[in-house]
């Protein structure tokens, strides 16, 4: 992991602006990232998408899951998103967005506004539903980013633009790569 100090409040709040401006609509997929075992991302150029496992060798069916009555992996976080303006602005730089823990970053607006829950999404041959699972920054975000970075996500302002990203779940299998666009359906 790269050597570097986290990002102050202030510098995050001054890059909010760029956020703001995510497209609506046909975004980008930015970056691919599995998470084979825990702590371990491998950054991909394309991934298959499915209705089992989601992210195909990704480790979220395996995954302890407190949102389920017996412990399994939850369905509407089958597939967590951030949005890459964010990641950028937090990770300072390419190498350290996985580090976030996400499997898509997209330059799109995640806002609760522009992508309310049951939101469909074409990418590649694939499409994700948008679900109202919340996705909040955790202990290893806040060790990874920074206390900042977490308040940073996790302000009212924060929660109101999905700052910390998105969860879906898979409703067609298919093959996504880096550069697909991503358009509501």
């Amino acid at each position: 992991m790269l050597n570097v100090s986290h990002v102050s409040l202030a510098k995050l709040e001054a890059g909010i602006e760029t956020i703001r401006r995510s497209p609506e609509d046909n975004g980008v997929v930015r970056m691919i990232v599995r998470r084979p075992r825990v702590d371990e991302r491998e950054v991909l150029t394309e991934g298959e998408l499915n209705l089992e496992e989601g992210l195909v060798g990704d480790t979220w069916k395996q995954r302890y899951s407190r949102h389920t009555p017996d412990g399994s992996a939850n369905i509407n976080a089958q597939i967590a998103i951030m949005s890459a303006r964010v990641v950028e602005l937090l990770a300072q730089s390419k190498e350290r967005w996985s580090l976030a823990g996400d499997q898509l970053y997209v330059d799109l607006d995640l806002s609760e506004d522009n992508l309310p829950p049951g939101t469909q999404l074409a990418i590649g041959s694939a499409v994700i539903e948008v679900t109202a699972q919340p996705h909040t920054g955790c202990a290893k975000f806040a060790e990874r980013y920074g206390t900042a970075a977490t308040k940073f996500v996790n302000s009212a302002e924060g929660k109101r633009l999905r700052l910390r990203g998105i969860n879906a779940r898979v409703v067609r299998g298919g093959m996504i790569r880096v550069g697909d666009v991503v358009r509501k359906i």
